[in-house]
């Protein structure tokens, strides 16, 4: 693995690039996440083995984000297992990085060198640096990560999910599942550039498929993150765990217009 650093490619675009502006609207998130689950049904207990968390700008998604992310105060977690799909660059199979940790306005995380050696015993997994470069899927999740864990302790394997089988992602979560140390997240999207009403139809079915564990009806034009989610009930079911709605919005309730929104939904596997 490499000493070097991947910077942040969409600070001050998809979040803000000033890292007191950035540890601000985060924590803003976070607060009101946490006094909505404080208010609601949240089910009490330790925190989940897996999220599902949307990857947009934070204007945007944020909000829909921090409902996951604030379920892990308190946590020991030492290892963020990181999947996402590809926006920049095609992949096949599944993408880790050669550079020795990500970057973002606040700080460095470390990649995880153990879990990156091991994931590249998996089949379809291939070392490319391209493919992380411009990818957002991925990054934006780390200044929350930050916030919630903190600026060190714990370490991070990003993977770039392309074109794979539910069952070779569902392999390398295993071969990295661990116990409570590790977290999977997976990071999607739902339902693109459709009117609000129907996206809101749309996105809630999709969350009912997504509860129900049932992947072979998760259609990638539900979810861009179709392939890593896929995997991920795959491996869920084996771990005999289940899924939870947190939040289901589209970009129309948090920060945009209703002709043309995107759906999020953040859910917790335990």
């Amino acid at each position: 693995m490499s000493a070097s650093v991947r910077p942040p490619a969409v600070a001050g675009l998809f979040y803000p690039g000033d890292p007191v502006a950035l540890a601000a609207e985060v924590d803003e998130d976070l607060r009101v996440a946490r006094r909505a689950g404080d208010a609601g049904d949240a089910a009490p207990g330790p925190p989940p083995k897996a999220l599902v968390v949307p990857h947009a700008g934070y204007v945007y998604s944020g909000p829909v984000a921090a409902s996951g992310y604030a379920l892990l105060g308190g946590s020991a977690i030492e290892r963020v297992v990181l999947l996402g799909p590809a926006h920049r660059v095609p992949v096949e199979g599944m993408a880790v990085p050669g550079v020795g940790g990500f970057a973002t306005p606040l700080g460095v995380v470390p990649v995880d060198g153990d879990a990156l050696r091991r994931a590249l015993t998996c089949r379809g997994v291939v070392t490319d640096d391209d493919a992380h470069a411009e990818e957002h899927s991925l990054e934006v999740h780390l200044p929350f990560l930050q916030r919630v864990l903190g600026p060190d302790g714990w370490a991070v394997l990003p993977v770039v999910v392309g074109r794979t089988t539910d069952d070779a992602v569902a392999h390398l979560l295993d071969e990295l599942w661990g116990g409570p140390e590790t977290l999977v997240v997976v990071s999607t999207d739902l339902s693109h550039y459709h009117d609000a009403v129907t996206a809101a139809r749309l996105d809630a079915a999709t969350a009912g498929v997504i509860v129900a564990g049932d992947e072979r009806r998760l259609d990638p034009s539900a979810a861009c993150g179709a392939h890593p989610l896929r995997g991920l009930l795959v491996a869920a079911r084996r771990h005999g765990l289940r899924v939870r709605l947190l939040d289901l919005r589209n970009s129309a309730d948090t920060a945009g217009g209703p002709d043309r929104v995107v759906g999020y939904g953040a859910f917790a596997v335990g």
